[in-house]
């Protein structure tokens, strides 16, 4: 069977599938009426309401009506691009292009990757925002709600321009059924194919392919680009201008601010993808030399392409980061831990994310030098990254957890998020991107990440706020298998992609040496596991709408215990008593998501370091001092070390060399004291609390305690037998004593000056 006809028929089985279910779902009787409202809901369709209906969906500038026109539209595309993934794994079963052909592998992964990142992510996100961002900030609705509705409607037409090739292919195979090959309608559709350039449309290959197909998608995607600029104008100027007075820049909600900055990287990123696409349908149409050998040459088109595309990699990573701040306190029982941290780290990613692009064109002979500024610069916007998910898990220590559906996945994306992302630092090094970058370690790294927030992270909002948007409870139980089954899925899937980059296996074909089959065998599994999960939540979602619980109680999780029953959660419990006569309900007892009081329920999260004398400079100089002490009671047990023979001073001269400088044993200590000095005091002063001890001095003999570990793997120099055992010992002592000279000149400042450091 043609490929083209299989993709067809599992899409429109999958939304046969949707509909029938609907229709079991509303007829379905196995549940008694009851309730405070309406249990099952009518779906009686004739002529007149469907008309009606079609008028208030198509000229509706509701915010959150478009919203779900957004959600509804991202799924459709979602569900197109995953079957492309299926059907691209699927041929990967047999090490031989044996089950379609390279020919159609090379479209699926090209069309697969443009509908995914252009017509999935950024929509879905959108109208997350369209629907709760509003309610979030006390807006009555976008600040340009004409615009917002011709935002979202230029999207459809986009993605039928940019996979006109499918639908044409289909038809022209079915005229071909009932009529010769020379009629002029066969050779019309026959003439449109789905391309196969890949999903970065390089040229020279892009402009030399006689396919009209890739004029049409290249109009899609201009159109599709104008779209989301529209959308990302009206975010910044709902968010700058529409805030209710309540709502200040110091408490926005962080998936609010995640919007912003990504609306932000929108502005600047998407008009220019679309004057390098304008170009590039003159080189194709027109005859310019805009990215011909004579003109600006083919690496232009990469340079423009991925100035758009490293940003685009944060403008969908964004908005899956802010709803991990915003939704992982909720289940955690406590405040986000360093609101303020993540705030700035979003602003710092959102410009590194312009200096970034040509890490990904390492491999193509660039200038030596401006490859070695972007290594720094790939490097540096790590840091960014890391700051958040150091406060995500500090946020999860110690806290209340309820292993809900959207904490599971929470849980889960930060450890796939990790994963990708030191993956990716290892990519910004040269020689190892030069190694890696042709091989599927590439798409293990990418997808890691991809996969392992992106998509969690829209399923997490989607089972948190589905009482908000369908005013009924979804199959909990079912929601909590399907998370485990998403994440075991697609952690077996790309961590497996990952080993096969480290076994140096090309990506792109789709053939390949048969020593590799049952690694791609199990990376199909895993992709099987993803698409049964993606099933699940989809018929979760259909039937609940239809069959679900009524929600009676508009503080569904608990909210109001922790005082977290945020804005949008006041709106709906409005709602309901005003359409229902549902009352607000009050729990026995509350306590406040941030208290410096440890009687208050959530422990140690919110009682962070008190400031001394309110400023950063102090706290560092207060936190050197100390350093400086403890570092030298530590020089002093490591002399005697180095007298009795079991510590060896050219570990101080290995540490030199380390960092670049001469190898010298007086340079590497300045170092080893410099650090005294300022990352382990302030490293200290950030864990104190979780550490363990009444006071401050047996905390930071735990602290010691455990970075001596680091310290005997990275200062030992071969020693054996009992001069192994006395430099384990010294070494151990030596950090007792950078302990307690740490912890006693805090716990003597705390007295001298009356400040309670450990709060």
């Amino acid at each position: 069977m043609s490929p083209d006809v299989v993709r067809v028929v599992a899409f429109l089985t999958i939304v046969a599938g949707c509909l029938a279910l609907a229709h079991r779902a509303r007829t379905s009787n196995t549940r008694p009426d009851g309730g405070a409202y309406r249990r099952r809901r009518g779906f009686d369709v004739d002529l007149e309401s469907a008309r009606a209906a079609a008028v208030r969906w198509t000229t509706t500038t509701n915010h959150r009506e478009i919203g779900l026109l957004y959600i509804v539209f991202g799924t459709v595309a979602a569900l197109w691009g995953g079957l492309d993934a299926m059907m691209m794994r699927t041929e990967l079963l047999t090490a031989e292009a044996a089950v379609w052909n390279e020919t159609t592998y090379n479209e699926l992964f090209t069309v697969h990757g443009l509908t995914m990142l252009f017509f999935f992510v950024t929509p879905v996100f959108f109208g997350i925002g369209n629907y709760f961002l509003p309610l979030l900030i006390g807006a009555d609705d976008m600040a340009f709600p004409r615009v917002n509705a011709i935002g979202f409607w230029l999207l459809p037409p986009s993605l039928l321009l940019a996979r006109a090739g499918l639908p044409s292919q289909v038809t022209a195979q079915l005229i071909g059924l009932v009529t010769s090959a020379s009629n002029p309608f066969f050779r019309f559709f026959e003439a449109l194919s789905e391309p196969g350039i890949g999903w970065y449309m390089y040229v020279p290959l892009s402009v030399e392919t006689a396919n009209p197909q890739i004029d049409l998608l290249l109009l899609g995607l201009h159109l599709s680009g104008i779209a989301t600029t529209l959308g990302a104008i009206n975010f910044v100027v709902t968010i700058v201008y529409e805030r209710s007075p309540d709502v200040t820049w110091g408490n926005l909600d962080l998936f609010s601010w995640n919007i912003l900055v990504t609306s932000g990287l929108v502005i600047f990123a998407f008009p220019l993808l679309g004057s390098a696409i304008v170009m590039l349908l003159l080189d194709r149409n027109v005859g310019t030399t805009f990215y011909a050998v004579e003109g600006g040459g083919p690496l232009l088109w990469q340079h423009l392409f991925w100035f758009f595309g490293h940003p685009e990699v944060y403008i969908i990573f964004l908005p899956a980061a802010g709803l991990m701040s915003f939704l992982l306190p909720k289940f955690c029982g406590r405040a986000l831990f360093g609101y303020r941290f993540v705030v700035y780290s979003t602003l710092a990613i959102g410009v590194l994310s312009f200096g970034v692009w040509a890490h990904h064109m390492f491999a193509t002979g660039i200038d030596p030098r401006i490859r070695a500024g972007f290594m720094a610069t790939t490097v540096s916007i790590a840091v960014p990254s890391a700051i958040k998910v150091f406060n995500w898990i500090t946020t999860i220590w110690d806290g209340d957890v309820r292993l809900t559906a959207p904490m599971i996945l929470c849980v889960t994306a930060i450890g796939m998020f990790v994963v990708g992302g030191v993956t990716g630092i290892f990519l910004g090094a040269i020689p190892i991107d030069i190694q890696y970058h042709g091989t599927y370690y590439i798409v293990g790294h990418f997808h890691m990440i991809l996969m392992g927030i992106i998509p969690f992270m829209m399923v997490a909002a989607s089972y948190y706020w589905y009482p908000i948007i369908t005013h009924r409870m979804y199959d909990r139980r079912l929601a909590r298998f399907q998370s485990w089954l998403f994440a075991i899925g697609s952690a077996s899937t790309f961590g497996t992609l990952i080993a096969l980059g480290f076994m140096e296996l090309p990506r792109r074909y789709a053939s390949y040496p048969a020593e590799y089959l049952a690694y791609q065998r199990f990376a199909t599994i895993g992709a099987y596991l993803i698409g049964l999960s993606v099933l699940l939540w989809l018929y979760n979602m259909v039937w609940s709408y239809w069959a679900g619980d009524p929600v009676e109680d508009a503080d569904v999780w608990g909210l109001k215990r922790t005082e977290q029953f945020t804005k949008e959660w006041q709106w709906f419990e409005d709602k309901l008593e005003r359409e229902y006569g549902v009352e607000p309900t009050v729990p026995e007892t509350t306590r406040p998501a941030r208290t410096t009081d440890p009687e208050l329920g959530s422990p140690t999260v919110s009682r962070q370091f008190t400031t001394i004398g309110g400023s950063v400079l102090e706290n560092v100089g207060v936190g050197s001092f100390a350093g400086l002490v403890g570092t030298t009671l530590m020089t002093g047990v490591l002399f005697a070390a180095t007298v009795v023979g079991v510590f060896d001073l050219a570990a101080f001269a290995e540490l030199a060399e380390l960092i670049g400088a001469p190898e010298s044993a007086p340079i590497g200590y300045l170092v080893f004291l410099l650090g005294g000095m300022t990352v382990w005091p302030l490293l200290f002063l950030t864990l104190s609390q979780y550490l363990p001890g009444p006071t401050l001095i047996s905390s930071a003999v735990s602290f010691a305690t455990i970075v001596a570990v680091g310290f005997v793997v990275a200062f030992y120099t071969g020693q054996e037998g009992l001069g192994l055992v006395g430099y384990l010992l010294f070494s151990m002592i030596a950090h007792w004593a950078y302990g307690l000279g740490l912890g006693g000149t805090l716990e003597y400042v705390a007295y001298r000056w009356n400040v309670d450091i450990r709060t």
